[in-house]
């Protein structure tokens, strides 16, 4: 139903394109959604067993920790397990780069300038090069290099821009320009200001977040302003919302900030009022039902749920299916914006969830036949 309006445009920052695995980062690839595991690396069916929930939930990319040999040991093992790009966490130990890069990991998260001396350095890129990694500069405000405090007194966004800028150079000396930057940090306003400066000042592929946002309810807050602030602006090309929560719920947070901004689009997005005293049935309940029920539907979809007819039919006009609280236990259904039919209040959800699979069913099969006819029409693509 929806589609977009002049000021629903969102112009994206000019970015080098780079790959995750099969998953481009940049240009004019969509803004790939990422998340991490938190259990121990060498508990090789927990992890994989957390990364299947974050597949599940729409996850794109997933990174896994590697303080030790044993973990990138592990690693191999649950590359091959799973269906998702996996980036490996090192932070000083070059070898576990290259062990993990050996491993199958599709990208490295590393600070250059934290590995020591140049020979490793050249070990680690030549490792990634061979193996067909991309690399991921990680700064962070909490683990700023001693000599940047100094200089400036403190954790800021100039300083988080010089550390990424400095981390880069070492790349880029080494003749590797596979990689992506991060500048995080815990404050709203610190991390988008630097994000904001280093997107002017390069063109490198951004990996957004506020990172240590805290609880599932707080860091959602939190991660919606600050993310949210840059994706509006243009600047991101992918993204995590770091949540003190299971990995999948980092995901469908990241999706829900997607998709308000109409970046991405995948399941159904419901659009549902607050409810009063005029609702004709309980709203709250019936959307919290709702999602769960509707949970394995991926493709795109709006569905308005809404109380009673003060704003119901507006609201229907702009979503593919929309539902109004009515009087004497039924309430009526909207289908492409118009009224359709009326249903009872008895079996909503349920005839609600129909509705939608049934909707779905349609879509996918236009979607096919499409594909079908360019196939068979070569002057159609």
């Amino acid at each position: 139903m929806s589609s977009i309006r002049p000021y629903q445009h969102i112009e994206r920052r000019k970015s080098r394109k780079i790959y995750v695995g099969n998953v481009a980062v940049g240009g004019d690839a969509p803004v790939s959604v990422q998340t991490m595991t938190n259990t121990l690396t060498t508990d090789i069916e927990g992890t994989i067993a957390q990364i299947r929930k974050a597949e599940l939930a729409g996850v794109d990319i997933v990174r896994v920790s590697c303080p030790d040999e044993a973990s990138t040991k592990a690693l191999k093992t649950i590359v091959e397990e799973v269906n998702t790009p996996i980036v490996a966490d090192i932070h000083f130990h070059y070898k576990r780069a290259i062990e993990a890069a050996e491993a199958g990991a599709a990208c490295l998260r590393i600070n250059p300038g934290n590995i020591g001396k140049a020979e490793r350095v050249r070990e680690v890129v030549n490792a990634a090069r061979d193996h067909g990694c991309s690399i991921r500069i990680g700064v962070n405000a909490g683990s700023l290099e001693k000599h940047l405090l100094e200089k400036y007194g403190e954790p800021n966004p100039e300083a988080l821009v010089e550390s990424a800028l400095e981390h880069a150079r070492i790349l880029q000396d080494h003749d590797f320009h596979e990689f992506k930057i991060s500048v995080k940090a815990s404050d709203v306003f610190m991390a988008v200001a630097a994000y904001q400066q280093l997107a002017e000042c390069c063109d490198h592929p951004l990996h957004i977040g506020i990172t240590e946002a805290g609880s599932k309810r707080a860091g959602t807050v939190k991660s919606a302003l600050g993310l949210g602030n840059l994706l509006w602006a243009g600047v991101g090309d992918t993204m995590r919302v770091s949540l003190s929560a299971p990995p999948e719920e980092e995901v469908l947070v990241g999706w829900d900030i997607l998709k308000s901004l109409g970046l991405r689009h995948r399941g159904v997005k419901i659009i549902s009022c607050p409810s009063c005293a005029r609702q004709g049935f309980n709203v709250v309940e019936t959307v919290q039902t709702l999602e769960e029920r509707l949970q394995h539907i991926k493709t795109p979809l709006t569905l308005s749920i809404i109380g009673c007819v003060v704003n119901g039919p507006g609201e229907a006009l702009m979503t593919d299916i929309g539902v109004t609280g009515g009087g004497q236990g039924r309430h009526m259904v909207y289908a492409a914006g118009k009224q359709d039919h009326t249903m009872a209040a008895d079996d909503m959800v349920n005839h609600i969830v129909e509705l939608v699979e049934k909707r779905v069913s349609a879509i996918e099969a236009a979607k096919a036949e499409g594909e079908t006819a360019k196939v068979m029409d070569p002057a159609a693509q």
